[in-house]
C-alpha cells in the first residue's frame, strides 16, 4: 500500500485508476451479482462526484482540518475500493481462455471455471465489502456538501502583499548567493550575442531566492554603469500586458503614462528604447503562451545590442518560451548558510549565553526549511517573537513546519501554495 498523501492532485489520479478499473469488473463472474444490486453504477457515481470537488479540497484542507481529514477518509476508501478492484481484474484475466490448442478449447474453458468457482460464502463476502465501500464513498458524497466543497474549484482571494514589488534589497541579510551573482553578472555584462537582446530565465520553486538573486544584480555598481536604462516590473500570475508596458515607459523616464491602447503604449515604449542598452527585470513571470510574449517584447527589439531582459520564474515552460541563452536554475541554500540566515533572523548573538542553550534545536528547526531561504525567514521571525526559552523552541520542532507558519499568516504560506497549484498532477 501506498504511503499516506493527502492532495487534491493525488487523489483525482487515485480516484481515475478506480474508475478505470471498474470497466474490468464486467467480465468476471461475480458482475452479474454486483450489477443486480447496482453497486457498480453506485460506485461510479460517487467517485466522479468526489472527483470533481477534489482541487477545492486541495485549496482548503491547508487550513481547514475537517477537508484534511476527509480526504484521508476519501484516501482510505480508495485503497479498498483499489484492492477489491484488483482482485476480481485479476479473476478476470485468468478466466480470459488462452487457446493455444483450439481443439482443446472447450476441455480449456471447463478447467477455468472449475478452478474459478466461488462458493456462495465467497461471491456474499466480495458483494458484503463492496457494499461497505459504496456507503462510504456515499457518505463522503453527502459530506463534501456539509464542508462546502464546491465542483468547480475557484481560487480564494489571497493577500498579495507578500510578492516584493520593490527592486531595492537589504544585502546584509543575503546569505549563499556569491557565486550566483557573479554568474549571473557575468551574463549581463557578456557583449558576444549577435542578437539586440538576450533573454535570461532564472527559474527555481518558489521562496529559494529568485527575486532576490535578480534584486542583487540588478543593483551592483557594474551592473548600473552598464546600461543606459533599468526597469523593474512584478508581472505576477495575472499577466497583464497594458499595465507591465506602462511601468516599463515610466521606468524609461515618462512623467506619467494614462493611455491604455496597447499598440500606442508599444510605440511610446519602442521611443524610449530606440537606440538605448536597456536592462529589464521581468520578476516572477507565469504566462508561457509564446504568443503574449512575442507581444510583450516587440518593442524591445529596437534597444541596442547588448541589451538584457532577466526573467525570474518558477515554471520551466515558461523558461523554455522566453529565453535566447540557457535557463540559470537556482538551488536551495547550504545548511550552513540556512544556519547563518536563521540566526541573523532570529536576532541570537553567538556570544550570548542563550546560544549554547538554543543552538541544537534551532539546528533541528533549520534542517526542517530544506534549504528554502524563506521558510528560514519565516521561521526565524516567528521565533525571535518567542522567549528565548529551550522549551519554546522544542514545542515548536514538535510541529508540523506548516502549522507553524500557518499560525504566523506569514507569506510562505501563499507564496508556496500557488507553486503548488500550477504543478502538473503527478509532481503534486
Amino acid at each position: 500500500m501506498a504511503a499516506k498523501f493527502e492532495g487534491g492532485a493525488y487523489l483525482s489520479s487515485f480516484v481515475d485508476a478506480v474508475l478505470n478499473r471498474l470497466s474490468s469488473v464486467n467480465s468476471t463472474p461475480i458482475a452479474s451479482k454486483l450489477a443486480d444490486q447496482k453497486l457498480l453504477q453506485r460506485m461510479k457515481a460517487s467517485l466522479r462526484a468526489v472527483r470533481c470537488v477534489l482541487d477545492n479540497a486541495e485549496q482548503k484542507q491547508i487550513k481547514d482540518q475537517e477537508v484534511k481529514k476527509w480526504l484521508v477518509d476519501l484516501q482510505d476508501s480508495l485503497y479498498m475500493a483499489d484492492d477489491l478492484l484488483d482482485e476480481l481484474s485479476t479473476k478476470a484475466a485468468i478466466a480470459t481462455p488462452i487457446q493455444t490448442d483450439p481443439g482443446n478449447s472447450s476441455s480449456w474453458t471447463h478447467y477455468v471455471d472449475s478452478i474459478l468457482e466461488d462458493s456462495d460464502d465467497a461471491e456474499m463476502g466480495i458483494v458484503n465489502s463492496m457494499q461497505d465501500i459504496v456507503h462510504k464513498l456515499e457518505s463522503l458524497v453527502e459530506e463534501k456538501d456539509d464542508l462546502g466543497l464546491k465542483q468547480e474549484f475557484v481560487k480564494d482571494e489571497e493577500d498579495m502583499s507578500w510578492r516584493i514589488q520593490s527592486s531595492l534589497v537589504e544585502t546584509s541579510e543575503i546569505y549563499g548567493r556569491d557565486n550566483d551573482k557573479k554568474a549571473i553578472i557575468e551574463l549581463l555584462l557578456d557583449d558576444t550575442c549577435d542578437a539586440n537582446i538576450s533573454v535570461i530565465p532564472i527559474v527555481g520553486m518558489g521562496g529559494v531566492g529568485k527575486t532576490t538573486l535578480a534584486q542583487l544584480v540588478y543593483n551592483d555598481a557594474r551592473v548600473e554603469g552598464e546600461f543606459d536604462i533599468r526597469a523593474w516590473v512584478c508581472v505576477s500570475d495575472q499577466f497583464d500586458i497594458v499595465n507591465v508596458t506602462k511601468t516599463l515607459i515610466k521606468a524609461a523616464g515618462a512623467s506619467s503614462c494614462n493611455e491604455d491602447d496597447l499598440s500606442l503604449l508599444q510605440t511610446g515604449l519602442k521611443d524610449k528604447l530606440m537606440g538605448k542598452k536597456f536592462l529589464i527585470v521581468l520578476d516572477d513571470v507565469w504566462i508561457d503562451n509564446s504568443r503574449s510574449w512575442k507581444s510583450l517584447q516587440k518593442p524591445f527589439q529596437y534597444g541596442k545590442k547588448g541589451s538584457k531582459v532577466l526573467v525570474t520564474t518558477r515554471n520551466d515552460n515558461v523558461a523554455d518560451v522566453v529565453k535566447t541563452i540557457s535557463a540559470y536554475k537556482l538551488g536551495l541554500l547550504s545548511e550552513k548558510d540556512c544556519w547563518s540566515f536563521f540566526v541573523k533572523r532570529v536576532f541570537l548573538s553567538t556570544a550570548s549565553k542563550e546560544y549554547s542553550t538554543l543552538e541544537s534545536v534551532g539546528r533541528e528547526l533549520v534542517k526542517k526549511c530544506k534549504g528554502l531561504p524563506l521558510a528560514v525567514e519565516a521561521l526565524g521571525s516567528l521565533l525571535r517573537t518567542i522567549n528565548y526559552d529551550g522549551r519554546d523552541w522544542d514545542s515548536v520542532l514538535k510541529r508540523e513546519l506548516w502549522e507553524v507558519f500557518e499560525d504566523q499568516n506569514d507569506e510562505i504560506i501563499p507564496a508556496l501554495r500557488i507553486s503548488y497549484h500550477y504543478l502538473p498532477s503527478n509532481l503534486k
